[in-house]
């Protein structure tokens, strides 16, 4: 697996272009903002866009999802538990706040085990409510996709509509926690970790 990882938009998103380069197949995980950004690099590898996957739909993480999709032609992927976050009251408020929120129709909703093959790259959906109720991680070999869902010495904020302290930490402590701990993860906020850094030290989940 190939991972480019890229910061955008107005809250520093992690979005990541990840895929098999050998196959030329490959997914744009949570295309927060700075549409040319992540086309430029799309179109340097002359990359197949195979899928464009949020982790949640809180739109810092969708701003350029509808704009990506218009130009690669690639569809969106998205829990369905998150679908109205796409629309309506949350990209308003992003707008007032610097975000270029992008209304959107999903095209394929994802479940809990559910797989998305890249080439010889298979990325196994983890549904890990709390941060939202539709939150996923994406995991594949000693690889984490995980959004908002945990951060390096942090995990997801939980005060918005859809979050759940609870429902978090048990998203993180049995979803995550029973993967291997040379897993790197890669968050959508803030530097990468491992989760045998996390279980050891990261303070909110003692």
């Amino acid at each position: 697996m190939e991972i480019i990882p890229l910061i955008v938009g107005a809250l520093a998103v992690n979005c990541y272009i990840v895929g098999d380069k050998e196959k030329n197949e490959w997914a744009v995980i949570d295309p927060g903002g700075d549409l040319e950004k992540i086309l430029g690099v799309i179109k340097k590898k002359n990359a197949r866009v195979k899928f464009i996957i949020n982790t949640h739909g809180h739109p810092d993480h969708t701003g350029a999802d509808s704009k990506i999709k218009q130009e690669t032609g690639a569809p969106l992927y998205i829990h369905k538990a998150d679908a109205t976050l796409t629309t309506g009251i949350f990209n308003q408020l992003a707008r007032l706040t610097g975000i270029n929120g992008s209304s959107f129709k999903p095209d394929h909703f994802l479940e809990d085990g559910d797989t998305l093959s890249l080439g010889d790259i298979s990325l196994k959906v983890l549904h890990t409510p709390g941060h939202t109720r539709g939150g996923i991680c994406l995991f594949f070999d000693n690889v984490l996709f995980c959004g908002d869902t945990l951060f390096a010495g942090s995990i997801g904020r939980t005060d918005l509509p859809g979050g759940s302290l609870p429902t978090l930490l048990k998203s993180i402590k049995e979803k995550l926690f029973s993967l291997p701990d040379d897993v790197v993860v890669y968050p959508g906020h803030g530097p990468q970790t491992t989760l045998g850094e996390e279980k050891r030290s990261n303070p909110f989940l003692f």
